[in-house]
């Protein structure tokens, strides 16, 4: 485990204008994005934003550099799963490289996840195509991962938290002429017999940038510990392109970048559909630029993804096709100011659109459940946000500091009409058609932060923040209550229904933290942060009992507003064990993490909380090499959600090794995951509709079992 959690060392300040301008940032803050600014101007670029970290950059921060995320590769291709790596992240099973990611227990939507600046909705009933399943962990150059409270300038729409994924940093020549530069990488995964493959390329003068960024991978149904069983429905095949434009002078940067991203097929254990093709294009450009009143940066992004929906023969043979068109696009506007010394003000402006058309094609012979008609399930939906906020940072002296900022986001929804297979829909399409579909959310989010640093190994913050998330397009607009169409709808991997609600009213959360910090000076030995958080959800959008299922293991569900409270703690820590010329360094980390989450209505738990859960690792140095002995475990889940019939999971403890050895322009990679084929459960994995469905729907339903021993390799050449 390679993480770097924030320590806020204080660094030297930087000048924000133009040499003829006497304006300065004050002492220990930063721009807003200002490692990420700094990274994307690449070599022998400018430094736009670079400065001490200030409070924008919460101590709740963690960030995944690429020497972090490089050492996972061999194992993964799923970039939420590189996230777990930070405090209070855990991950909810899905696909091979769809896996969603929750932040102190608030999960998917609730959390806000910037992908180069996108806003990158699922365009699906199951979230199938989450956003960080458009990006290869190989193109990720850096991760910040904001857990709990969040400044207004990094996080509107969301609960949670915020993650922010940054990739093709454009590299720039130092002198005349024209710089080249690339990479080729292999990956083998045993288990699933997955392999891999990745490129970089790049072409740069000392202002223009060319770059290419691509990434394949295809895995097979992987196999559980203990008895290697074959867990059906795992298997994905998935490729991602990407071109990368930049220019730029001593002042300004503009980055143009389009992707292609296509999953031919991946298969989804825990949900009664699969996807069986995703092809999506994103254009997307940045200009950062500082003038003599500050820094100006300036974001506009589309997106366009078609995705569809079947069942894969492993599952069951069937044909039930579902399509998805969706569309996402808009624009970030964010300036820093820097009013005085001691005064930093941050101001912006966000606008998001989301386009959604999601209907089912009649099926030959399967009418009136399935056909003569197209069930048309959201037509027309659009769902337009326009956000701004102000955001102010002083320091009251060299120990104290604070944060105040303000948000109000402005939510416009709106769907066409909608019709069924048959009649046998049509009261129900009626009842819905009958009433206003449009809704709109006035929502409002308020963030403040004090920072208390009486010592040079040791730092403090305190964080209170009220956030605002309106319901989504299927939590809003899902409108069959028969037992098929509702089954369709959910991302939960409870394969439970649900129908949408038009009362829905937008989730409020409160929440409280403290985050106490040690290092020691350098912050180079040793360090440990704790961080305890409390939140108040207000119209939490759980879900009410409507009926049983003809089996009894499902039920139906509708989205619904009720209370709720969550609290729990994140500890991360690292210390050097010993470190000489000879030896090498050798390093103790680890993360642990709670939740608990209460529906207060109604008692129950709310659905997947992560019980205890740890990861410890022992690293060792030298030289080129770099290895990691790892623990990862995790207690019974007994707090389970009753009203989804969640099941209860063992727990569990996991050994993982990996090693890597760099010579010249050569990496090579090797590990083993499970290292004793442990037979394990992940809390939030879901239930194994596939093993169920396709052993005839017979008796209990079971938790999805995790993969067993893997033995992992990868290479790397650089030229």
């Amino acid at each position: 485990m390679i993480v770097e959690q924030t320590a806020q060392p204080k660094k030297p300040v930087k000048k924000v204008a133009k040499k003829k301008s006497t304006a300065q940032e004050p002492s220990g803050a930063i721009g807003e994005d200002a490692d990420a600014d700094h990274a994307a101007m690449g070599h022998g670029a400018a430094d736009i934003g670079v400065g001490a970290k200030g409070l924008a950059v919460p101590l709740n921060t963690t960030r995944l550099d690429q020497t972090a995320i490089r050492s996972q590769l061999p194992s993964t291709s799923d970039t939420a799963q590189i996230m777990s790596r930070a405090p209070g992240v855990s991950i909810f099973g899905a696909g091979g490289v769809s896996s969603l990611p929750a932040i102190n227990g608030l999960n998917d939507d609730r959390v806000k996840i910037l992908l180069n600046g996108m806003v990158v909705t699922s365009a699906c009933s199951n979230h199938m195509n989450p956003p960080l399943s458009y990006i290869d962990p190989s193109q990720v150059v850096v991760a910040d991962v904001i857990a709990g409270v969040t400044p207004v300038s990094k996080g509107g729409d969301s609960l949670g938290g915020t993650i922010i994924v940054e990739s093709a940093v454009p590299q720039f020549a130092d002198g005349d002429g024209v710089r080249t530069a690339g990479s080729i990488s292999a990956f083998y995964h045993s288990n699933g017999d997955k392999i891999g493959t990745a490129a970089t390329a790049t072409a740069a003068t000392r202002n223009v940038s060319i770059g290419y960024a691509g990434a394949w991978t295809k895995a097979d149904n992987y196999e559980r510990g203990d008895d290697g069983g074959e867990v059906r429905s795992t298997l994905y095949q998935a490729s991602n392109h990407a071109l990368t434009f930049a220019a730029k002078d001593a002042d300004d940067l503009l980055i143009v970048q389009g992707t292609y991203a296509a999953i031919p097929y991946q298969g989804f254990v825990n949900q009664r559909m699969d996807m069986v093709d995703n092809e999506a294009w994103l254009l997307n450009a940045r200009y950062v630029g500082r003038f003599d009143w500050g820094l100006l940066d300036a974001r506009a992004f589309y997106h366009s993804t078609k995705h569809k929906m079947d069942i894969l023969e492993d599952k069951q043979p069937g044909h039930m096709p579902m399509y998805t068109d969706g569309t996402d696009a808009g624009y970030s506007v964010k300036a820093e100011i820097p009013l005085s010394g001691v005064d930093l003000l941050r101001v912006g402006s966000e606008f998001h659109h989301q386009g959604l058309d999601d209907w089912w094609p009649p099926v030959p012979n399967k009418a009136p459940m399935m056909g003569p008609d197209t069930f048309w399930n959201i037509n027309d939906g659009r769902r337009d946000r326009l956000g701004t906020f102000v955001e102010w940072e002083h320091r009251w002296d060299r120990a104290w500091s604070t944060l105040l900022g303000v948000r109000n986001d402005m939510v416009w929804m709106d769907t066409g009409d909608v019709v069924g297979y048959s009649m046998m829909y049509a009261a129900d399409a009626a009842a819905f058609n009958a009433k206003d579909h449009s809704r709109t959310d006035a929502n409002f989010d308020v963030t403040a932060l004090a920072r208390y640093e009486p010592s040079a190994t040791e730092i403090y913050e305190l964080g209170y923040a009220r956030k605002t998330r309106s319901p989504n397009l299927y939590e809003r607009y899902a409108w069959s209550s028969g037992n098929m169409a509702a089954n369709m709808i959910g991302w939960y991997g409870d394969a439970n229904g649900y129908i949408g609600n038009l009362d829905l009213e937008p989730e409020i959360a409160n929440t409280v933290s403290v985050t106490t910090g040690w290092h020691d000076r350098a912050h180079r030995e040793w360090a440990l942060h704790v961080t305890p958080y409390y939140t108040y959800v207000e119209d939490y959008i759980d879900a009410d009992f409507v009926a049983t299922q003809s089996n009894a293991n499902f039920v139906k569900l509708r989205f619904a507003n009720h209370d709720a409270r969550l609290y729990g703690v994140n500890v991360s820590g690292t210390t050097v064990l010993f470190e000489s010329r000879e030896s090498g360094r050798f390093d103790l980390s680890g993360v642990v993490g709670y939740v608990n989450g209460e529906n207060l209505d109604t008692g129950d738990s709310l659905y997947h909380m992560m019980p205890l859960n740890a990861r410890v690792a022992l690293q060792h140095r030298l030289g080129g090499w770099s290895s990691a002995l790892e623990l990862v475990a995790a207690s019974r889940k007994s707090d389970v959600n009753d009203l989804r019939n969640e099941p209860v999971t063992p727990g569990y403890a996991l050994v993982n090794m990996r090693t890597s050895y760099e010579w010249e322009n050569m990496r090579f990679d090797l590990g083993v995951d499970n290292l004793f084929d442990q037979l394990y459960y992940p809390p939030l994995g879901g239930v194994d509709w596939a093993d169920y469905k396709a052993g005839g729907q017979m008796g209990r339903i079971g938790a999805v079992p995790g993969e067993g021993r893997s033995f992992n390799a990868g290479v790397t050449v650089k030229f």
